[in-house]
């Protein structure tokens, strides 16, 4: 029969595999030792593998699963094979820590030298899994004086703090190799414990081994990393740079490894003074130095510091493992000057200006026809245009320096242009000063759309002027209903009257396929950089000027999304998103509205004979379609938001590949399945995309600038 001194060490578990015959046996002599406890974790394990997004393909049958004894524990746990096992407990660190960047540190050994510091720091690389291997050295058995550091307990006083360390991280892991060296590191031992090694952590206490480790480290170019635990005092040495490097940053001079062995605490003061800097230490560790020998046995150290010490060498382990930059040099990450620097943080605050740009304008008819035009809406409510009057005409010329990079060949600020007009010619017809109207393309002036003045009116225009003053976007979610076909009937007539089509999708499976659609678009305008920017540019907070931009408040948040949109607004964020081909979240709040609405439309044109669809006219009276169905939505109780995928304005490959390089192929794929749910044909443009529903009334409405030159009370 097999005893209990045959099986496993005293640091290490005894993997077993009862499909190998020698294992099998071994359990079969665990099984008849009566006090030695079974437990299957497999079931648990199972379950929790089972809850795990986008789980990895392990490989890994019910054959990988493995009996692991620990003898210290008199304990036998069945656990699953190796890889599901890490799958499991290292999956909530993968965006952190990701699994390819898991697999490249596994190939990393790390050595730690010392077990007081050290055991800290050893287990916290085991629980990141930082290293595929660890190997520890100390000479030293616990005692109950190391408890004020050491996280261990009173049952392994008396055992070597290597072991103890050791068996603390087989009982995270069993399946990570730990080496132990339990009779420490000396001069003829220093070689061969750093041999192998890809990094070196140093904690012993003796100064003479320090140096040693260090030259050793040195002559086989490994890097070496040293915390210490006061002020949070992080060294790092990259011998593997910098081979000629001095120990110690050449803090010690050209003291040798003889004339530091065998000192006592006492005499080493000096030595650390030298290492760690008069100056630089806190008052109460300098003040404990001087205290070594007469009131202390040696210096403290308090478990917070070790714990936040181990923290900092686990960061610069990965940083050496992940080729990520990482020079030489001393830092410190000091808690209680961080403390001391304490202060409120910044409040979002909700305190915005008075909005004022509400109610009927008065002044002269020609004010009121600017402002009503000034009211017409916009990508990002730019007012990509230049407002011009006089007695005899408005002139409402495109300013390209409110364009954006979706803004492809001006084409959306030529359909605001265009609603701005037809704003124009909706307050002219209420007082009776309505004429002809044309759109120009000149050299050096994209656009330009002309209103003259004369005396005729026009009725359905002029029913409109109310409706236009109070037009406003609302982002609000939808309650849901059908729209009835009379008031589709009708918002397809106010298209066609300014020569578009609107195309709609009304029914539940092609909004949730078109809200799939916008939803990805957003995601891409929020990992695209320059997309990222302009987007994040057009918003206004409180405290900001709100007379162009959209304000925030429009975006009707809830608490969720606001927290979603803080975040949203940091491009180091979305560079992390983007690296990981992630980020599917950042479309739910396109995908949540379009799912609530009762419709989304779209507004096409084919262009006129002798004019391409691309060209900006076309755009503009496509925009006059726009607004004249925007105010029939609204006249029938619809809630409007535009909808702008990244890209609507885009007529071919080059012009995605403009806009977003790296996603070009994916926006491709996107507008082809856009066009495909709105049955576009091939020979129309898109001007702009609406999404209508049924909705409580928007909390705020977008204001504008003033407009130049007019006499408006308001």
């Amino acid at each position: 029969m097999v005893g209990e001194a045959d099986l496993g060490v005293e640091y290490r578990p005894l993997i077993l595999d009862p499909n190998d015959p020698d294992d099998e046996r071994a359990l079969a002599g665990l099984r008849a030792i009566p006090h030695i406890e079974f437990n299957d974790l497999r079931g648990l394990l199972a379950a929790e593998f089972a809850r795990l997004n986008d789980p990895p393909d392990t490989g890994e049958t019910s054959d990988d699963d493995r009996w692991v004894y620990y003898p210290w524990r008199r304990s036998v746990l069945v656990l699953p094979g190796p890889r599901t096992f890490r799958a499991i407990r290292l999956d909530r660190n993968r965006n952190k820590l990701t699994r390819a960047e898991q697999d490249r540190l596994r190939a990393v050994t790390v050595g730690v030298v010392g077990q007081s510091v050290g055991h800290a720091i050893a287990y916290t690389l085991a629980q990141e899994a930082v290293c595929g291997g660890l190997r520890l050295a100390d000479f030293d058995e616990l005692e109950l004086s190391n408890l004020n550091r050491v996280p261990a307990t009173l049952f392994d006083i008396a055992v070597n703090k290597a072991i103890v360390t050791a068996r603390r991280i087989a009982e995270l892991d069993p399946y990570l190799p730990v080496e132990v060296r339990g009779g420490g590191v000396d001069a003829e031992t220093a070689d061969d414990f750093v041999e192998g090694l890809g990094i070196v952590v140093e904690e012993c206490d003796s100064l003479d081994i320090k140096l040693l480790i260090r030259e050793s480290a040195r002559r086989r170019r490994i890097p070496l990393i040293m915390e210490t635990s006061d002020r949070g005092l992080l060294d790092v040495e990259r011998f593997d740079l910098e081979p000629d490097r001095r120990p110690f940053h050449g803090l010690l001079g050209d003291t040798g490894a003889e004339q530091l062995r065998g000192l006592s605490t006492r005499d080493k003061a000096p030595y650390v003074v030298g290492l760690l800097g008069a100056r630089d230490l806190s008052a109460r560790m300098a003040g404990s130095l001087v205290e070594v020998g007469e009131t202390l046995n040696s210096w403290p150290q308090l478990s917070g510091d070790v714990v936040l010490g181990a923290a900092s060498v686990a960061t610069a382990v990965r940083r050496i493992g992940l080729g990520r930059p990482l020079r030489s040099g001393r830092t410190r990450v000091d808690v209680e000057q961080a403390l001391d620097a304490l202060a409120d943080p910044d409040l979002d605050s909700d305190e915005y200006a008075a909005d004022t740009d509400s109610g009927d304008p008065a002044g002269t008819t020609i004010d009121r026809i600017l402002v009503c035009a000034q009211r017409a809406p916009s990508g990002g409510n730019v007012q990509p245009w230049s407002l011009r009057t006089s007695p005899q005409e408005s002139r409402f010329t495109l300013d390209p320096r409110h364009t954006t990079a979706m803004d492809i060949g001006y084409r959306a600020s030529a359909v605001a242009v265009g609603a701005a007009l037809y704003n124009a010619r909706v307050a002219a017809a209420a007082y009776d000063v309505l004429g002809p109207y044309e759109y120009r393309e000149e050299p050096g002036l994209p656009l330009t759309a002309v209103l003259r003045h004369g005396s005729g009116t026009d009725a359905v225009l002029a029913a409109d002027y109310p409706y236009a003053l109070a037009r406003e976007t609302n982002r609000r979610l939808g309650y849901g209903g059908q729209i009835p076909a009379a008031v589709l009937t009708g918002l397809a007539a106010a298209a066609a009257a300014e020569g578009a089509q609107m195309r709609a999708v009304a029914d539940s499976p092609g909004i949730r396929a078109m809200a799939a659609v916008l939803a990805e678009s957003d995601r891409i305008r929020y990992l695209t950089p320059l997309l990222h920017r302009e987007m994040f540019a057009e918003m206004r907070w409180p405290g900001d000027d709100l007379t162009d931009g959209i304000d925030t408040r429009s975006l009707e948040l809830a608490p969720d999304e606001r927290v979603a949109l803080q975040i949203g607004r940091r491009a180091d964020v979305m560079a992390q998103l983007h690296s990981w081909s992630a980020g599917a979240a950042l479309g739910d709040y396109a995908r949540d509205r379009v799912r609530s609405s009762s419709a989304v439309v779209a507004l096409t044109f084919t262009g006129d004979p002798g004019v391409e669809p691309g060209e900006l006219t076309g755009y503009a009276r496509a925009g006059a379609a726009v607004q004249r169905l925007w105010i029939q939505a609204q006249r029938s109780g619809l809630a409007v938001q535009p909808m702008s995928p990244v890209f609507l304005f885009s007529r071919s490959r080059t012009e995605l590949d403009a806009l977003s390089p790296a996603y070009a192929d994916r926006l491709a794929t996107l507008q082809g399945r856009f066009l495909e749910i709105l049955e576009v044909p091939e020979q129309d443009s898109v001007a702009l995309v609406l999404r209508l529903s049924y909705a409580a009334a928007a909390s705020v409405r977008s204001r504008r600038r003033p407009v130049p030159g007019a006499d408006i009370r308001r």
